[in-house]
């Protein structure tokens, strides 16, 4: 396995994985996620790979096929009052392709982006995970992160009109 940056070449396969985990996302908040949908289409994609700032990290097999990608994006706060000024990347979204779990391409994955993050000279990554997606959690935390704060919600009773 190699992990390279994604080409166009790759998004029908990028195509089918941000099914795969948005298909995860709607099983465990159906109230926000739309079954079989994608996030991102294939002309954003295209987009995403020619910016610096949104870097795509695939691993390929020995055939070149996607068994997984990581989606990133720059993010730099500045001039705050009270807190200092970081670059950050972070990571929108890590897909390892059903098929492939359990053989580690989410840890070579992730260990790939991180030593890419330190050569780039990033304060630190990032990212978002649903609380009920534990199975993500316990793999981040495998990983070394750590909570960094914590979005919390109540949902509302709509009234009808």
């Amino acid at each position: 396995m190699k992990i390279r940056m994604a080409e166009e070449k790759d998004i029908p396969a990028i195509g089918k994985l941000l099914v795969q985990v948005l298909n995860i996302h709607a099983e465990e908040r159906p109230d926000l996620f739309i079954p079989d949908t994608v996030k991102y289409t294939p002309d954003e994609l295209k987009t995403m790979f020619q910016n610096p700032d949104t870097p795509v990290f695939c691993a390929v097999n020995d055939e070149d096929q996607v068994l997984g990608y990581a989606m990133t994006i720059r993010k730099h706060r500045v001039h705050s009052n009270n807190m200092k000024d970081v670059t950050t990347l972070f990571i929108d979204d890590l897909c390892v392709d059903e098929k492939c779990r359990g053989m580690h391409v989410g840890e070579q994955l992730y260990e790939y982006v991180r030593s890419w993050a330190i050569a780039q000279g990033f304060y630190n990554l990032t990212l978002n995970v649903w609380a009920k997606n534990i199975n993500a959690q316990k793999f981040y935390e495998a990983m070394g992160m750590k909570p960094m704060e914590t979005v919390m919600e109540q949902i509302l009773e709509q009234k009808e009109n």
